[in-house]
């Protein structure tokens, strides 16, 4: 990039991977949509654009000409982005003002999470046991499923756990969570009984021709290296069919089922949202409203009140 906004933008990108060190996921969300601003505003101003050049009007008519074509999520999220961007220049002294702050998010009906049942959840876990394929590779899956729900670890936490990461003897796991912060996750009788029954069987997993292992990783591919999102996903949704007929299910379904459980068991709210690793209460609160949602359905259905009266024989409506 050779002109001035560019140029501040690659440098926020910087900042956020090498000083806030969050996610590459997010530095490149995060990118992609200051890429579309920038173009946005090249548009307008060439290439000699500068980010005074982006005041409230600039940015409504920008989000404008997105909204043809995007959902308010997602022109929520870009809005996040540039409202990041600007309030780095503020703390840098590069700019006075936040042109962004200015302007009102969308709307957003927010989803409510999918979870499983009880019931459901624990035919997906127990899938692995009875399904075909290696006798290793099904244990692993099943201490993989066990701390999916279990422990409601994020799919890349879980592929992110190292062997030091895991103390089977404390009933505990250290994951590095969103934002490289670490917490202290508890896993349950079961979780622990199916990862030591995997690590026994772990050295197996190594390349066919050389026998090489990765010596870090928890969870380890057929080939000895550490196991990807991509083919946890895959997995979830093969033992998603095979347990409970859900094709369909994707591991965070399986980190929502653990969170609703526990609230329905009458965990408390904070303690969840430790476990979860939520640096807001709000996003925790997300499950009160599935459970509210739950327990209108069984009033509607059991109690009386709830019925409509039939009209008696004879009787005027």
């Amino acid at each position: 990039m050779d002109d001035a906004l560019g140029s501040l933008m690659a440098r926020f990108r910087d900042h956020l991977a090498l000083e806030r060190r969050v996610s590459p996921h997010t530095v490149l969300a995060y990118g992609r949509d200051l890429e579309e601003l920038l173009e946005f505003v090249r548009g307008r101003c060439g290439r000699g654009a500068r980010p005074g050049d982006i005041d409230k009007l600039a940015l409504r008519s920008w989000l404008g000409e997105l909204a043809r074509r995007l959902s308010p999520p997602s022109l929520a999220r870009k809005l996040s982005s540039v409202r990041a961007f600007f309030a780095w220049l503020e703390r840098e002294s590069l700019v006075r003002d936040n042109p962004a702050a200015l302007l009102k998010s969308p709307k957003l009906r927010r989803k409510l999470p999918k979870f499983l049942s009880a019931d459901h959840a624990g035919e997906v876990v127990e899938a692995p046991l009875s399904a075909p394929g290696s006798e290793v590779e099904r244990l692993r899956d099943a201490a993989m499923l066990e701390v999916l729900y279990g422990s409601g670890l994020r799919v890349s936490e879980l592929v992110g756990l190292d062997l030091d990461h895991v103390a089977l003897e404390r009933e505990e796991v250290r994951v590095l969570g969103k934002g490289r912060k670490e917490r202290l996750v508890p896993i349950g009788s079961k979780a622990r009984a199916a990862l030591g029954t995997y690590l026994e069987r772990r050295p197996e997993l190594r390349h066919p021709r050389t026998g090489r292992q990765d010596a870090r990783p928890l969870f380890l591919g057929r080939h000895g290296t550490r196991l990807g999102v991509r083919r946890v996903q895959t997995l979830v949704q093969r033992y998603g069919a095979l347990g409970a007929g859900r094709g369909d299910l994707h591991p965070h379904a399986l980190r929502h089922s653990c969170a609703t459980h526990l609230l329905e068991g009458g965990a408390d709210l904070r303690a969840i949202q430790e476990l979860l690793g939520h640096s807001s209460l709000a996003t925790t609160q997300r499950y009160t409203h599935v459970s509210l949602d739950q327990l209108v359905a069984v009033y509607d259905r059991a109690h009386p009140m709830a019925k409509k009266p039939t009209a008696r024989r004879g009787q005027r409506s």
